[in-house]
């Protein structure tokens, strides 16, 4: 009899419908029952697993059953129940990155901290209906394929004894990560009734991952990457960006078709879909937008779509670029929320030693430096939308020619803090980790670099390398905050943000900030 492997994991949600995405044992029909509602649709199977996503027109309290034999919810588990959107759009909007999936004792506690995903989902199933949040996005770095846990190492060693032997790399581990990650009983039963939006970081890949050309060009060295990279991204289409889709999206997607049509296993199709992704980005898109009410969600790949060609280095490639652009052009909403994993507004310190190390690495000061400078830009993470210049400065312009509030909600950094435009409605959220923290001594460090040094000395190297000011100004209003945590957004009413953090006995908070025009 086929059982659930993971989910369900409620994806998308509108006024009408939902979509349960699940992966089974076996393949097998999957029907979801919500009240009079019901959806029911077949797997698909690729790289011997199996997966579908059922749409259903209605909401309430829901079961999921397998060829006819219920397996949701749990005996233990409070009902999962599907909340349609209403014409307003939500309410209240949880983001957060950065996730290690480590085990929940004593001492992984003490390295790692407590788990506010699974604080928090312990203290859903206790809370009113009307206190959960209407939408969760993960920003990124779902899951660590370079840094996996030792129940994911003994899982590696027990499977084979080839490079890269402390890191993810095939489709088979991929499932396994993304098992441990989504299924301790309080986040499984958190993910099965708020609704999910999810998109990619470098973690989710590997660090640093399209930093740079030369990074590029040192990873097709490595025997084991182009492996890794395909796996990656057909791991991340059918667990992440596959619940991303509408319905209209899903059953125009063209390589969805190809699966569920193909006669047996469509892990070739996959794998051809994830390969040429990699190579041409330009033609794969990975972002997209929603509207909710009088609010467009956007949410951007900052990491697949980097055209780093050098001297012409962007942080989307010109197709994405015009996507967005049609996205911030086009009427009908009051406000944007995008998403971006990696900040667009840093601590105006690092924010120029960013802007100064990319002219630098492409020559600014000649090879030597240059290389020395790349060397720099991996080392320590020089990759946000400071150090694409040209894409920083073109968004800032895009952005205020908007004229409405722009709210950007992004992570990568491990730690948390608010930054506002200055004479502009455009406000920064940062929200990381979930599960990640950094050491005290990185603390420290971060603080003295990104908020002491960097503010003295980053302006004066910026001039240094004739760099021209950006097109505008911004401070950091607020943090930075470094414990775990998970923020909520509310849109209901003036516009302002709560970040929770998570200690041994609940969910605890750390600010709430209003967003000042």
């Amino acid at each position: 009899m086929p059982e659930l492997v993971v989910g369900p994991l409620l994806r998308y949600v509108d006024e009408t419908s939902a979509s349960i995405w699940v992966e089974t044992s076996e393949p097998c029909e999957v029907t979801v029952q919500a009240g009079r509602a019901r959806g029911s649709g077949r797997t698909f199977t690729v790289h011997g697993h199996h997966y579908a996503v059922v749409d259903v027109e209605g909401g309430g309290a829901y079961e999921v059953r397998l060829d006819g034999e219920p397996v949701w919810p749990l005996p233990d588990h409070p009902p999962s129940r599907i909340r349609l959107l209403g014409s307003a759009g939500p309410r209240k909007v949880m983001f957060g990155s950065c996730r290690t999936s480590v085990p929940h004792d004593t001492l992984h506690t003490i390295s790692h901290g407590v788990d506010v995903l699974r604080s928090y989902g312990c203290s859903l199933m206790e809370a009113p209906e009307e206190d959960w949040p209407d939408l969760l996005l993960l920003l990124g770095d779902q899951v660590y394929a370079d840094e996996p846990s030792a129940e994911m190492l003994e899982f590696i060693k027990n499977r084979r004894d080839t490079e890269p032997k402390k890191e993810i790399a095939d489709f088979e581990e991929y499932a396994e990560l993304y098992r441990v990650a989504w299924t301790d009983p309080e986040i499984r039963w958190m993910l099965s009734t708020v609704p999910t939006a999810m998109i990619f970081d470098d973690h989710d890949l590997r660090d640093d991952w399209n930093t740079s050309a030369d990074w590029r060009e040192q990873m097709s060295k490595v025997e084991w990457w182009p492996r890794r990279v395909i796996s990656g991204l057909g791991a991340y289409w059918v667990y992440q960006h596959l619940g991303n889709m509408s319905p209209a999206e899903r059953e125009a997607d063209g390589l969805l078709g190809k699966l569920c049509a193909a006669e047996g296993d469509g892990a070739e199709i996959l794998d051809a879909f994830a390969a040429h992704a990699d190579a041409v980005p330009s033609e794969s898109r990975w972002s997209y937008a929603r509207d909710l009410g009088s609010t467009r969600l956007i949410m951007l790949d900052t990491r697949c779509a980097r055209q780093l060609t050098p001297g012409d280095r962007r942080m989307i490639d010109p197709v994405e670029w015009e996507w967005l652009t049609e996205q911030l052009e086009r009427e009908g909403a009051e406000r944007f929320v995008i998403g971006s994993s990696v900040p667009f507004l840093l601590p105006a310190g690092i924010h120029h030693i960013q802007t100064w190390n990319e002219a630098l690495a492409q020559g600014a000061w000649g090879g030597r430096v240059a290389r020395l400078s790349e060397m720099l830009r991996q080392a320590i993470d020089l990759e946000h939308w400071s150090a694409f210049r040209r894409s920083f400065e073109d968004l800032a312009r895009l952005l205020v020619a908007t004229g409405r509030p722009v709210v950007i909600l992004s992570g990568d950094v491990h730690y948390s803090y608010v930054a506002k435009a200055r004479r502009h409605p455009i406000h920064q959220l940062v929200c990381s980790p979930i599960r990640n923290p950094l050491s005290r001594t990185l603390r420290l460090a971060n603080i003295v670099a990104q908020f002491g040094v960097a503010t003295l000395i980053g302006g004066s190297l910026s001039r240094l390398a004739r760099i021209p000011r950006p097109p505008i100004r911004w401070r950091i209003t607020d943090g930075p905050w470094f414990s775990n945590a998970i923020a909520t957004l509310d849109l209901d009413g003036p516009l302002s943000a709560r970040w929770d953090t998570a200690t041994s006995t609940g969910v605890t908070e750390v600010a709430t900030v209003e967003l000042k025009a």
